[in-house]
């Protein structure tokens, strides 16, 4: 396995079901991760770990702003989007507690309130274009931190055409995490010279 995410051999007539079974009963290997995206299962690995200080940052300012009922997670779990036929598995999610009581290995998606991507060079497609669409026809909230640059990318309001508002901000300044949250995100703690110079480097 690689760094980069790849798609694997599936059956090209398989529906939607029959793929995401496939997805489920998958025995990735330790660290990687199995998603469905645009009709394909592509198998990435999980965050660098020099990214667990930001989505700790993360989670911890997320909570206590969470709408009731809702944890804040970065547990490898699927989240499935029949509409598109996708199934991902967000660097950390916001969701409904209740998504998680049935049975199976997977969660409906309109459990999620808000989700974040970490990316960089190897995921940046996927996350700057196919979970956007995705996410932004039906998750509130969608933290997008570009960890090439050093930047933070805020999109909510949801609808069939994807999200309809967007800002942005460089790590160490504040950005507004809209409603349900509703509160301003500390990015202080991002460290972003550390990322891009290391991300230079790997270049």
């Amino acid at each position: 396995m690689t760094e980069r995410p790849r798609a694997i051999d599936a059956p090209p007539s398989g529906s939607y079901e029959e793929m995401l079974q496939i997805v489920e009963e998958m025995d990735t290997p330790v660290g990687y991760r199995a998603e469905l995206i645009r009709g394909k299962i592509v198998v990435s690995p999980w965050s660098k770990l020099r990214y667990k200080r930001v989505m700790k940052s993360l989670r911890l300012q997320l909570q206590p702003h969470a709408p009731e009922g809702h944890d804040v997670d970065v547990a490898p779990f699927l989240f499935v989007f029949p509409g598109s036929e996708r199934a991902c598995g967000p660097d950390l999610h916001v969701a409904d507690e209740s998504a998680f009581e049935a049975d199976g290995r997977h969660a409906d998606a309109s459990a999620l309130s808000l989700v974040a991507e970490l990316t960089s060079d190897s995921t940046k497609d996927v996350d700057w274009l196919d979970k956007m669409a995705t996410y932004g026809q039906i998750v509130p909230v969608y933290l997008l931190l570009d960890m090439r640059i050093g930047e933070i990318n805020v999109m909510w309001d949801p609808s069939p055409k994807g999200y309809r508002s967007r800002t942005n901000v460089p790590f160490g300044r504040p950005v507004r995490v809209p409603a349900p949250f509703d509160f301003e995100l500390d990015t202080s703690e991002f460290g972003v010279e550390e990322y891009v110079d290391r991300e230079v480097e790997q270049r």
